[in-house]
């Protein structure tokens, strides 16, 4: 009897994850290390019963034609699922599978790497000496930023990751922490301090602002020239989340004007942002490549995860961590 076949999209998944799957397997990977190509994907995935993706690769209705009736499992390595057509697949019967709190300690500690980061001026500290602009030993009010000690921090989706990045905030010393999110009131949030606020009161009242929501239809782009005008002149922006819920014209427009101070992002739209896009020239921008998770880890670890779900979907077990 023939072994159920499975294709993974990328050959960087961690060999820990394609490792497991080869014992029970036949697995092919796709060779080049990039997102791969659409007509790649779709002979791919022609005959087999599993795939494990990326979020990277839309997993729509003319990918699960091309699978065919075989196909039973998805599993993306990633906490997003938003790349895959999620409705299609129920009416398929094919079990889709993510990879969520793996990298909940991951991103929390690098949000508050971030917020650090901008508020203090990191980056532009770092560039003035390569630049040749370090010409006096010392300048009262040089390169001064803001650091996280006695500030109001407000916290927007207090999910895993904010709840996480919130325990990582309190030994700074923070003298607030606002929190909105759709459901509350949360309680382990509130267990450690946070207190909630309606959208626009965190905005108005907070030092930082901290983008943690999921990217939903209510979410994209709700930070914006409006929510920017009611943010403090001194305000600094973080997002970890999704690049989809700022709208970027707005906050290019809220940085060069100083209408805030400073932002931190390591989520965009388009990923990857073209290296001449308007916000690599804002100075009071700190920009990174979606690299929160980044950590080897956490990669095997998800890796892993997305392996056991698929074994476990083709076994007929439950998915560790099942999307629906």
């Amino acid at each position: 009897m023939s072994r159920p076949k499975i294709f993974v999209t990328r050959p960087s998944v961690p060999k820990e994850g394609i490792d497991l799957l080869r014992k029970r397997f036949d697995v092919e990977v796709y060779g080049e290390e990039k997102p791969i190509q659409r007509d790649a994907l779709l002979r791919g995935v022609a005959g087999k019963q599993g795939l494990l993706c990326l979020l990277t690769d839309p997993i729509d209705k003319e990918v699960l034609d091309a699978a065919g009736p075989e196909l039973k499992v998805i599993a993306t390595m990633s906490v997003g699922f938003d790349h895959i057509d999620l409705e299609e697949c129920k009416k398929r019967n094919i079990l889709v599978s993510n990879t969520p709190h793996v990298s909940t300690d991951s991103v929390a500690e690098f949000t508050v790497l971030l917020t650090l980061a901008a508020g203090r001026r990191l980056f532009d500290a770092s560039k003035a000496i390569k630049n040749g602009e370090w010409v006096h030993s010392w300048s009262p009010l040089w390169l001064c930023g803001q650091g996280l000690k006695g500030a109001t921090v407000g916290i927007v989706g207090m999910g895993r990751i904010g709840q996480a990045v919130l325990k990582r905030l309190l030994p700074f010393g923070i003298e607030k922490a606002l929190y909105y999110d759709v459901f509350h009131p949360i309680k382990p949030a509130e267990d450690m301090g946070a207190v909630y606020a309606p959208f626009d009161d965190l905005l108005q009242q907070s030092d930082f602002v901290l983008a943690l929501c999921n990217l939903s239809e209510e979410t994209r782009g709700v930070f914006n020239k409006r929510a920017f005008g009611k943010m403090k002149s001194t305000a600094v922006f973080i997002n970890t989340s999704r690049g989809g819920v700022v709208n970027q014209d707005d906050l290019y427009d809220a940085l060069r004007s100083g209408r805030i101070r400073a932002a931190g992002l390591d989520v965009m739209v388009p990923e990857p942002l073209p290296k001449d896009h308007k916000l690599t020239t804002l100075p009071n921008i700190a920009l990174l490549p979606h690299v929160a998770s980044a950590e080897v880890s956490v990669r095997i670890e998800m890796a892993e995860m997305a392996a056991e779900n698929i074994i476990n979907a083709l076994s007929g077990k439950p998915m560790v961590s099942s999307v629906y």
